[in-house]
This record gives C-alpha cells, sequence and structure tokens, in this order.
C-alpha cells in the first residue's frame, strides 16, 4: 500500500505506525475521518498479548521451532512404530527351536564359529516350522493395511493428532501383552495380538503425511520429510540393535516386548503435550513462526470445508499409480530385510544373538543417514532451481531401486564371507534411504490437501508385500541355504527394477487438479472437461494465491 500520510518537515511522510495514529483516516479512538477509507479495517491487537502468560512464556521457552519440534516428535513416533513391529524378527530367532534345521555339514549352510557359544544357536521352546513363522511375522500386516484409508480419512477430517498418538497407544498396549498372550495361546495367540498391533499402526503414516501437509512449507519437505520418515531406520536399528543386547543379557525373550511397549506409552505421553494438529490450534506456537507458516502455507489451519475425497480421480490418476508402484517396489525390498535379514544371519550366516543383531542394524544406520543427507541435497537442488521436483523425485527414487537390487543380489553370491556380505547389505539398504526424498514425500507434492488419503493409499497397498514377502520366504528357505536364499533375492532384484521403471515414466511432482475439486467442478461447468492441463494449472494457480 502506499503511504498517504502527511509530509513532516523533513519532507518525509510519517509512518503509518505512530502511536495510536494508525491510518490518516482514523482519529486517535479509531473515528472514520474520511469516507474513502470506510473498508478498510482496524488494524487488531497481535494475538499473543491476549494470551495466558504461562502460555507466551512457554512460546518463548521453545527456542526450536514447533514445525521442528512436530517433525522430530513424527520421527519418534515412526521410531517407535518400528521398534514394535520388528523386535518379533529378532526375538522369534530365540522362541523358536532351531535343532530341527539344516545341519551346517549340508550344502549352502555356514559353519558355526569354533569360538562360539553353542547355547547361542538352539533357540528357544516352540516348535515352529518355517511357514507357520512366515504366517506370523506377516500376520501384523494383515492389520496394517486395513486401517490405512481410514486413518487417512480420520485424519484430514478431525486432524493427525489424535489418529496417530491413539495408534500408537494401541500397538505399545497389544506389544506389552505379548509374552503373557504367548503364555496362553501360543502361535495362535500371538497372530491374533501381531494383526492387532498392525491395526493400531496402520493409521501411522497417514496420519503424520495430513500433519506434515498443515505443518511443514513445500520448500521443508524433502529435509524435514526425511526426517520423519527416517525413523523407520532408526527404529530398526534400535529395534535389531536392542533386541540383541536385550536376549543375550536377560534370560527369556519377553524383555524385548516390556522394553518397547514401554518407550511406546512414553512417546504417547511426551507427544500429545507437546503437539498439535495444525499451527492454528497450537497453544504456544510463536507470533513469529505463525507469520512464516502463513506466508509459505497460506493457512494455519486445516481446511474443514473441503469437499469429499476425489476418489475417482485419485484411483485414475496415473502419476498416482505410478507412486504405488514404486512403493510397492520399496516395500517388498524393505520388508524382506527388516522381517528376514536377522534370520539370513542366524540361519543361514549362522551369527550369535548379540551379532546378529549387531549387523543387522547397521544396514539402517547407513540408510538414515543417506535418507537425512540427500533431504538436504534434494531440497538444495529443487530450491536453486538445479532440478524441478518431478525429476528430483524420480532421481532418487531410481537411485534407491538399482542400487540396492545390485547389491543384494550381489551379497546372495558372497557365500560366507559374512564381512563381505554385510558390506553388500549395508550398501543395499544405504542407497535404499534415498527413496525418501523420493517418492515417499510425493504425496505431498501430488495433493497437499489429500496427502493423508494418498499416503494412506500408496502405504497401505505397498503394505500387502509386507503380508506376501515373510510367507513367500518362509515357504522358499525350508532348509535355509544360500541357494534358497539367492532366487529370493532375484525376486527382489525384478520387483524393484520393473516397480522403478513405470515410475521413472509416468511419475510427477506436479500438484494434481484434483487437489481441488470445487475447482474442478467448476472448470467442467465451463465446459473445460476435456483440458486436464487448464484444471491443473488452476490448481497450481488457486495452491499460489493461497500462500500470497
Amino acid at each position: 500500500m502506499f503511504n498517504n500520510s502527511p509530509a513532516g518537515p523533513s519532507g518525509e511522510r510519517e509512518p503509518l505506525l505512530s502511536g495510536k495514529k494508525l491510518y490518516p483516516a482514523f482519529g486517535p479512538e479509531g473515528t472514520k475521518l474520511d469516507a474513502a477509507f470506510k473498508d478498510i479495517p482496524l488494524p487488531q491487537e497481535p494475538e499473543a498479548s491476549h494470551r495466558n502468560p504461562y502460555l507466551e512464556w512457554l512460546s518463548r521457552v521453545f527456542i526450536i521451532p514447533q514445525r521442528v519440534i512436530l517433525a522430530i516428535m513424527g520421527f519418534l513416533a515412526i521410531m517407535n512404530a518400528y521398534t514394535m513391529r520388528i523386535s518379533l524378527s529378532i526375538a522369534i530367532t530365540e522362541m523358536v527351536n532351531k535343532t530341527g534345521g539344516a545341519s551346517e555339514d549340508e550344502a549352502g549352510v555356514c559353519p558355526i564359529d569354533d569360538s562360539a557359544n553353542p547355547d547361542d544357536y538352539t533357540g528357544g521352546e516352540f516348535d515352529w516350522d518355517e511357514e507357520l513363522q512366515g504366517i506370523i511375522l506377516s500376520s501384523f500386516y494383515w492389520g496394517y493395511v486395513i486401517t490405512h484409508i481410514p486413518g487417512g480419512i480420520l485424519a484430514e477430517k478431525f486432524g493427525g493428532k489424535w489418529t496417530l498418538s491413539l495408534g500408537i497407544l494401541s500397538t505399545a498396549f497389544f506389544t506389552l501383552i505379548t509374552p503373557w498372550a504367548v503364555e496362553l495361546g501360543g502361535s495362535t495367540a500371538l497372530i491374533v495380538i501381531r494383526v492387532m498391533m498392525g491395526l493400531g499402526e496402520g493409521t501411522t503414516f497417514p496420519a503424520l503425511s495430513a500433519l506434515m501437509a498443515t505443518w511443514i512449507p513445500a520448500k521443508e519437505r524433502s529435509k524435514l520429510g526425511s526426517l520423519v520418515f527416517g525413523g523407520g531406520q532408526v527404529g530398526t536399528i534400535l529395534g535389531n540393535l536392542l533386541s540383541g543386547v536385550l536376549l543375550h543379557n536377560i534370560e527369556g525373550w519377553s524383555s524385548v516386548f516390556y522394553f518397547f511397549g514401554g518407550m511406546g506409552v512414553l512417546w504417547f505421553v511426551i507427544f500429545t503435550l507437546l503437539c498439535y494438529s495444525d499451527p492454528e490450534s497450537h497453544p504456544f506456537i510463536s507470533e513469529k513462526e505463525k507469520a512464516y507458516l502463513k506466508q509459505e502455507l497460506g493457512t494455519l489451519e486445516r481446511d474443514r470445508t473441503l469437499p469429499p475425497t476425489p476418489w475417482r480421480f485419485i484411483l485414475t490418476s496415473v502419476p498416482m499409480m505410478a507412486l504405488v508402484c514404486a512403493q510397492i517396489g520399496h516395500d517388498w525390498g524393505f520388508f524382506i530385510m527388516v522381517t528376514d535379514l536377522p534370520k539370513y544371519m542366524s540361519d543361514v550366516l549362522r551369527f550369535s544373538i548379540k551379532d546378529n543383531g549387531l549387523y543387522s542394524s547397521l544396514p539402517y544406520l547407513v540408510m538414515w543417514i543417506v535418507s537425512l543427507s540427500t533431504g538436504v541435497l534434494s531440497d538444495w537442488l529443487i530450491t536453486s532451481g538445479r532440478m524441478t521436483i518431478t525429476f528430483g523425485r524420480k532421481l532418487f527414487t531410481t537411485i534407491a531401486s538399482i542400487g540396492p537390487a545390485c547389491f543384494i543380489v550381489g551379497a546372495s553370491y558372497a557365500g560366507c564371507e559374512k564381512a563381505v556380505v554385510v558390506m553388500l547389505f549395508t550398501f543395499a539398504m544405504g542407497l535404499m534411504g534415498t527413496f525418501y526424498p523420493g517418492m515417499k514425500v510425493n504425496p505431498l507434492d501430488l495433493s497437499p490437501n489429500y496427502a493423508g488419503t494418498l499416503m494412506a493409499i500408496t502405504n497401505g497397498i505397498g503394505a500387502i508385500t509386507g503380508i506376501i514377502a515373510p510367507y513367500v520366504v518362509g515357504v522358499m528357505t525350508p532348509n535355509h541355504t544360500l541357494d534358497e536364499w539367492r532366487i529370493v533375492f532375484w525376486i527382489s532384484f525384478a520387483i524393484f527394477n520393473v516397480t522403478n521403471l513405470v515410475y521413472v515414466i509416468w511419475a510427477s511432482g506436479e500438484v494434481q487438479p484434483w487437489n481441488t475439486p470445487h475447482l474442478m467442478n467448476k472448470s467442467v461447468e465451463a465446459g473445460e472437461s476435456n483440458d486436464e492441463s487448464a484444471m491443473a494449472k488452476k490448481s497450481v494457480q488457486s495452491q499460489d494465491a493461497i500462500k500470497q
């Protein structure tokens, strides 16, 4: 706006805000002096001045911005979710009696080190064959896939805070009662418990996507998105490493479930005290951060008038289907590694339980470091104009597909060279970290308004591989030999590359026209129904207009 204030003695105009004089059209008490300014509202006092003094003090105590705190708590949410999810992968090697497997004299099975403790290789009291173990390990995902879409819809409608936190709390509860359930009902009870855990945890990724859509600006999306989703690697690291330590030092396998279940409950308490569904409802966010988010996001709260989910457009969207394919490829390889790598190291490479936990966690440490560093790199490349969002998503997804595919197969040909095998698995999982600045944050690009639903669809369909993969591995590796596992890794190689090819051809990083269904309806009424580019342009323009 132009400064129409009268010039002072120096010839310069007086500032618009000086003492009580707000505009030349208003007197000290806000009296209207000029009809020409009748539509200009009186400036309002900042909301912070009406805050509870305690909340105002809190807003100054938190040096870290609230969106970063949300990202950190989101990271810890996924970390806890993964520790509770994968703790069974290590624990089951001590629950099941392993004396009935292949002997070290058979071809394709590595010898046990002479210095090793024989008790580390006998396992526990349950006689569960490989097929039953595959069913047990996959049962989590039976419940997991069911609550994805309901979780996304609930998060978009009512906010992500309680959708996320109550889901994690229920998973923690069922983790805590796992030992009790197994003692009472054996494998059947364990399967039921795992299904219930999956039902609770299925809301995690959709709720987090909805939260990030309302909190994280586009220019910080790769960086903070990689931080949040990196909780999966850290959870896998801690799940494997601490499970090995607990099982090695504490008699019995129950301690694993008590420890990680308790950590989940602790996270729930802290998260519900610190985090909120959107900036507008946050009681002690700073005014500076609110202004910044208002400028970048265009709004500080969820759109409660959002039209119903445009299912037809989403399910017929080519970029969306390409994203689903990439998710299937990622999840197949990731679940093979998360669920079955500890079994491979225990049954084939014959690592002790302590070493198994250590070496099973090492690849995920590298994966986490890579995901964070490439997240920062991706944001820099995109914001500096060196690459488009679409090209960046495709590039990092391709690295995350081809690299792991090659190194996993290579590990199966390294035989019993344990150091080489661990190194190749570490390279494979490290490169898989570039999935996070690639396809993992892509739902936020395609539709900020329906990011929770998009994440629910992609993650939910991808999680079906979590049902199939452990069962396939169990059926294909009855004797735990290298030859059997090599076939498993070649299948993973094919899935990685085929799904990546689909993504590279048809993926997009642009906001899709169905992100704003009301604008699409107006376009149809105006006779533009066949001009998808026009509708997409309107959608992008509406997003830009909101930000301004």
